[in-house]
C-alpha cells in the first residue's frame, strides 16, 4: 500500500511541477483563487450578503461551512495525508533519481494534514449551496422553462469551473496532491446536499446552538486526547511545516487544526446568539425587516464593518490566548451582521421616518 501511495504522490508532484513549469504567468491568478476559496471569505463576505437577501441561505451557508470544515478536520486526523511541499523532501521514492524542483509560496505552508483539501471541500460546499439556492428561488412553484434550463446549465457550469480553478490552484502552490482536492470537492458537495434535507437549522434554539458547539468541540478534543494517549500525535504535521517551509514567516498559527476548529465554532456560536437576541427580533423580524432598502443597507454596512473588523489579527505569541481571541473574533462576525448592525440601521431609519413626519 505504501508503494502505491508513493506512486500516487509522485504523480501529484509531477502535476505540480508541470503547472509551475508551463504556467508561471498564472501564479498571481492561482494565488488569488486559493485566497478567495478560504472559508474566511464565506464568513466575512458571502454570509452577510446572503443573510440579508435570503436568511435561510445565509444560515445554511454557515452550517455547511462549519460542519464541513469540522468533518474535514476529523478526516485529516484519520487519513494522515501528506502535503507535496514536505513529502518531496522526505520520501525515499527519489533515492535513485533527482526529485522535481517544487516552488513554494506564502500560501503553501499550511500546517495540517493534507487529505482531504479543506479549500476544495469548503468551496464545493459553499457554492453548491449558492447554486441550488438561486435555482430554487428563481423556479419557485413554477414549471421549469427553457430559460430556467439554460440558467441551470450556466450556473452548474460556472460551479464546476470554480471547483477546477480551486483544485488547480491548490496543486499549483504545492499545498495538496490532486487526489486530495478531488476528494475534497465531492465531500463538500455531499455535506451541502445533506443539509438540503435538514430543516431544523432554520429555527434552532440558543440551547441547540450551544449544544452543537459544545459537542463538536468536545468530540474533536476527545478524539485528539484519545489518540495522544494511544501514542498518536495528531500535530505531527506542524513540525514538518516548520522543517520544510522555505520561509519561516509563511508558517502561521491560524492554519493549525485547532485554530480552524475554534474559528469555525466561534462563528456557529455567534450565529446562535445573534438569531436568539432581542436586537435581531426587533430589527430583522420587525416591519423594517421586510423592506428591501433595510436589507440592502444592512448588507452594505455589514460588508464595510466586517472588512474593517477583519483587519484585527489576534497576537500569536501566546497560543492559548490566540485561540481564545480567534473564537471571540469569529463569534463577533455573525453577532454584528445579524443583530448589532441591523439594529443600528433600524434605529437610524426609524429616526429618519420620524423627522419626515
Amino acid at each position: 500500500m505504501e508503494a502505491g501511495m508513493d506512486v500516487l504522490h509522485h504523480s501529484g508532484i509531477q502535476a505540480t511541477h508541470f503547472l509551475q513549469t508551463n504556467y508561471p504567468g498564472s501564479q498571481d491568478w492561482f494565488l488569488f483563487v486559493s485566497f478567495a476559496a478560504d472559508l474566511r471569505n464565506t464568513f466575512f463576505i458571502l454570509f452577510p450578503v446572503w443573510f440579508h437577501l435570503c436568511e435561510a441561505v445565509g444560515i445554511k451557508l454557515i452550517w455547511v461551512a462549519v460542519i464541513g470544515d469540522w468533518l474535514n478536520l476529523v478526516f485529516k486526523w484519520i487519513l494522515f495525508g501528506q502535503r507535496p511541499y514536505w513529502w518531496v523532501h522526505e520520501t525515499s521514492f527519489y533515492h535513485n533519481i533527482s526529485a522535481p524542483a517544487i516552488q513554494q509560496f506564502p500560501a503553501t505552508c499550511e500546517t495540517g494534514p493534507g487529505s482531504p483539501s479543506g479549500h476544495a471541500m469548503g468551496a464545493a460546499g459553499v457554492y453548491y449551496v449558492i447554486v441550488t439556492a438561486v435555482l430554487s428561488i428563481i423556479l419557485g412553484k413554477r414549471q421549469p422553462s427553457w430559460k430556467y434550463r439554460f440558467l441551470q446549465v450556466t450556473l452548474w457550469t460556472t460551479f464546476w469551473i470554480i471547483q477546477v480553478c480551486v483544485c488547480l490552484s491548490r496543486v499549483f502552490i504545492a499545498a495538496h496532491f490532486p487526489h486530495q482536492v478531488i476528494v475534497g470537492v465531492f465531500s463538500g458537495m455531499l455535506v451541502a446536499e445533506s443539509f438540503q434535507h435538514i430543516r431544523s437549522i432554520y429555527d434552532a434554539s440558543l440551547r441547540g446552538y450551544l449544544g452543537t458547539t459544545a459537542f463538536l468541540f468536545s468530540f474533536a478534543l476527545g478524539f485528539y486526547l484519545l489518540l495522544k494517549v494511544l501514542g498518536v500525535d495528531l500535530l505531527w504535521t506542524l513540525e514538518k511545516a516548520k522543517t520544510w517551509c522555505e520561509n519561516p514567516e509563511w508558517v502561521h498559527l491560524d492554519t493549525t487544526p485547532f485554530a480552524g476548529l475554534l474559528r469555525n465554532l466561534g462563528v456557529l456560536f455567534g450565529l446562535g446568539l445573534a438569531l436568539n437576541s432581542p436586537m435581531y427580533v426587533e430589527s430583522c423580524r420587525g416591519k423594517q425587516g421586510q423592506q428591501r432598502t433595510f436589507r440592502l443597507a444592512c448588507a452594505g454596512a455589514s460588508l464595510l464593518i466586517l472588512h474593517l473588523f477583519d483587519s484585527f489579527k489576534p497576537p500569536a505569541k501566546v497560543e492559548l490566548l490566540f485561540y481564545l481571541l480567534s473564537f471571540c473574533k469569529s463569534a463577533a462576525v455573525p453577532l454584528a451582521a445579524v443583530a448589532l448592525i441591523p439594529y443600528c440601521v433600524s434605529q437610524l431609519l426609524s429616526q429618519q421616518d420620524k423627522k419626515t413626519l
